[in-house]
């Protein structure tokens, strides 16, 4: 077995890669980008090097820089996780150059693998299922228009060097696909430097289902069951799980003996995932391979017991499979999400920004948090957004999705926006209980995963006041304790007058809405207002995580978090509310006229100025150009007005919240 090893990522699989190695007594290698200097793997590791500047190109991708660390360091084999350079062939080739261990598979599986149509000839020649289309080298346009007719309609354009949606198209008819040939090609050779495409018959309504693979350099090459990832949003997956709700045992065992032939084709070694379009009659195709651990692996290891970063370990020091196939055994039912810096109800916005909160469920034998970060850490515009990934297991998929629920339910973050309430609106969804997803379903349905606009009911804000006022009543109270006369009416924040009860103001945000609750009352019993309907509130008490009280003689109980910011709580549907606190007074002129100022939403660079001071300009209208996330975000008037001045430049890097153009204060009617 080795004894130092550099992890070749960062984040949270450069942090799931360190505690294998130390459980194995493994001395861990770190590298890092000038963003990185404070990140939570640089901490884990035994010894971290900085090797570049905060964007990829700069760092995590320099594989020159990497392999100088690993020889300087004395390591004997190098980890890439996954993304960056982990299915790059000439990385793996380089680090074998240099007397080094790549833990993966072996530069030619890499390459064999690393064209879809080259793949697809490959796998053809061995026997595994495709999907009827073309993947051959000619590229003249009339060519393809043949091809296209052979192959039939609906069909998939598709990028033959690329992945993740890009240079994607489907083709519904035959006088659509000259246009949608020109767009894949253009959008191809940006992405990868390659226009070359390939044509695939659409499968409609498909799943996603995708197996383990392992292989060894002793000839053996099992399958490790598989992952359904059928629930994507533009071919990207958001739910995982395994085992597939779809699949039955001989279909099961068809698919991992498809899998295995596959990886025997490229002579594989290290853990690798085949992946399958399953056609609603159960028909199945090779889709791809990854040549690398893919970010789903934790419920593989949840369900078998095993360690997969061990398994690589061992396999990259010569070792043999420490399974067979038949000894490969499944218990129970396995899910994970992910939890994103990002705004589902903005088109999911990524975002940046400190971790104010991060309050997350206590790991148990049923719950798994693989994460890079904690409380006070930054998330960070150059990387991809993801705070943790989230695992939950049970003895069948209902449990487990009721821990799931559970589990989501315990999760707060405050600072960015997160997709937290995205997801449970996910683990709630029909679609998903009954397991009938597929892989368009939710671009399909997707405002029925989003909260919408709506006002929450009545009794939802009497639950939030009232664990405000609970909240700071016993602020007051832990401030006096040690007082000279803690009982002394001016000791009490229940708005106590002389000769009558006083009324308060609860006021909470709730997105763009203001919820202004009346208040009467003390102690956990209470008389609130809002609009025309009134509340009688008795016995209330928040434990910390929980309310309990009767509402109009109705005893309830919410799962609810209150503190001075905010107050997070779950109806009795399941849904999330999280409602800002807010100054019960504070709602000025500005802000009923729409707002008086643009802000920055991230960090990141001004790419576009369209407006100067003295410009008149209507609510909504396009001001500033940012670049943030390798997106580009248009900034817009918050209302009608006149801008005052402009302190955005072009070209310029802008913190978050800074402010960049501020309006003239009008005047507001009476």
């Amino acid at each position: 077995m080795f004894e130092r090893v550099l992890i070749a990522n960062r984040g949270e699989i450069a942090c799931r890669v360190i505690r294998t190695c130390r459980r194995l007594g493994i001395h861990t290698v770190a590298v890092y980008s000038e963003a990185d200097r404070d990140a939570q793997h640089v901490r884990l590791a035994d010894e971290a090097w900085p090797i570049g500047g905060p964007r990829p190109a700069d760092s995590y991708l320099r594989g020159e820089a990497i392999l100088e660390v690993a020889r300087r360091s004395g390591a004997q084999a190098v980890h890439p996780g996954y993304g960056f350079l982990s299915e790059n062939t000439a990385f793996a080739r380089a680090c074998l150059d240099a007397g080094i261990a790549f833990i993966g598979p072996r530069p030619e599986s890499i390459e064999a693998m690393g064209s879809k149509a080259a793949a697809k000839a490959l796998m053809e020649a061995h026997g595994v299922p495709l999907v009827p289309g073309y993947h051959g080298e000619e590229q003249d346009p009339g060519f393809l228009v043949g091809e296209a007719r052979r192959t039939g309609f609906p069909l998939m354009i598709k990028a033959a060097a690329g992945g993740g949606g890009k240079g994607m198209r489907i083709v519904h008819g035959e006088g659509e696909f000259a246009a949608a040939l020109a767009a894949a090609q253009r959008e191809a050779q940006s992405s990868f430097g390659d226009a070359r495409v390939i044509l695939e018959r659409y499968v409609e309504h498909p799943r996603h289902i995708e197996f383990q693979v392992f292989g060894d350099t002793h000839g053996q090459v099992i399958h490790l069951n598989e992952r359904e990832c059928s629930a994507q949003r533009r071919y990207q997956k958001v739910l995982e799980e395994t085992p597939s709700p779809f699949l039955d045992a001989p279909r099961r065992a068809a698919m991992g003996a498809a899998a295995v032939a596959a990886a025997r084709a490229v002579d594989y070694v290290g853990a690798g995932t085949v992946e399958f379009i399953v056609a609603p009659d159960g028909a199945f195709f090779f889709m791809e391979m990854n040549t690398r651990l893919q970010v789903e692996h934790p419920v593989t290891e949840m369900t078998l017991g095993l360690d997969l970063v061990e398994w690589q370990l061992r396999v990259a020091a010569g070792e043999p499979l420490p399974l067979a196939q038949e000894a490969i055994r499944a218990q129970g039912h396995a899910i994970e999400v992910r939890l994103y810096a990002e705004d589902p109800e903005q088109n999911f916005l990524p975002g940046s920004g400190s971790l104010q909160t991060l309050r997350l469920p206590a790991p148990s034998p049923h719950v798994r948090l693989d994460g890079g970060v904690v409380e006070g850490d930054a998330v960070s515009i150059f990387y991809d957004p993801m705070i943790a990934k989230l695992i939950v297991w049970d003895t069948d998929r209902p449990q487990a999705l009721q821990r799931l629920r559970e589990a989501l339910a315990g999760c707060e973050i405050a600072g960015p926006k997160s997709n937290i309430a995205f997801l449970e609106r996910l683990a709630r969804h029909p679609a998903v209980v009954e397991g009938r997803i597929d892989t368009g379903y939710l671009d399909r349905h997707l405002d029925e995963f989003l909260a919408g606009d709506g006002a929450p009911d009545p009794r939802v804000l009497f639950a939030a006041a009232t664990a405000a006022l609970l909240h700071d009543e016993g602020d007051v109270l832990a401030g006096v304790r040690h007082d000279a006369d803690p009982y002394s009416p001016w000791a009490r924040a229940d708005a106590w007058r002389i000769g009558h009860p006083g009324k308060r103001i609860v006021a909470l945000g709730l997105g763009e809405h203001r919820y202004e609750i009346e208040a009467l009352g003390h102690d956990g019993d209470y008389r609130l207002r809002y609009g025309e309907a009134v509340c009688e509130v008795h016995g209330a008490r928040h434990d910390g995580a929980t309310l309990s009280a009767r509402f109009d003689g109705e005893a309830l109980r919410y799962p609810l978090h209150a503190d001075a910011r905010r107050v997070l709580l779950h109806d009795a549907a399941g849904a999330r509310h999280r409602f800002e606190r807010a100054a019960a007074f504070a709602w000025t002129a500005e802000e009923a006229a729409g707002g008086d100022r643009v802000i920055a939403p991230m960090p990141g660079r001004i790419v576009l100025v369209k407006a100067g001071a003295g410009d008149a300009v209507e609510a909504g209208q396009e001001l500033l150009v940012m670049e943030a996330m390798k997106m580009e975000l248009a900034l817009k008037a918050p209302r009608a007005g006149t801008i005052e001045s402009v302190s955005a430049v072009q070209g310029e890097f802008v913190e978050a919240d800074a402010v960049l153009i501020r309006f003239k204060t009008e005047a507001v009617a009476a």
